[in-house]
């Protein structure tokens, strides 16, 4: 009897380190994707500001494929 309490106290142990650890993966989750969010938001306000530039110099939408690399 005792074998088998032994084993339950260690898979009750080992649930609870497995809850803690899926609680820590959820939050740093979270906070990656609130940075995404933040950085695709940042992104959409570049893209316009560079549209609305190339807009107000001439008629031709902004494309990256206009542009040249920096090493040629």
């Amino acid at each position: 009897m005792n074998e088998l309490e032994d084993r339950i106290i260690e898979l009750e142990i080992r649930v609870a380190l497995q809850d803690e650890l899926l609680q820590s993966l959820n939050d740093t989750v979270a906070k990656m994707q609130d940075a995404l969010d933040l950085q695709q938001a940042q992104l959409r306000v570049l893209y316009n500001k560079m549209q609305q530039q190339s807009e107000s110099a001439n008629s031709k939408p902004y494309s990256l494929a206009d542009e040249v690399p920096p090493h040629y």
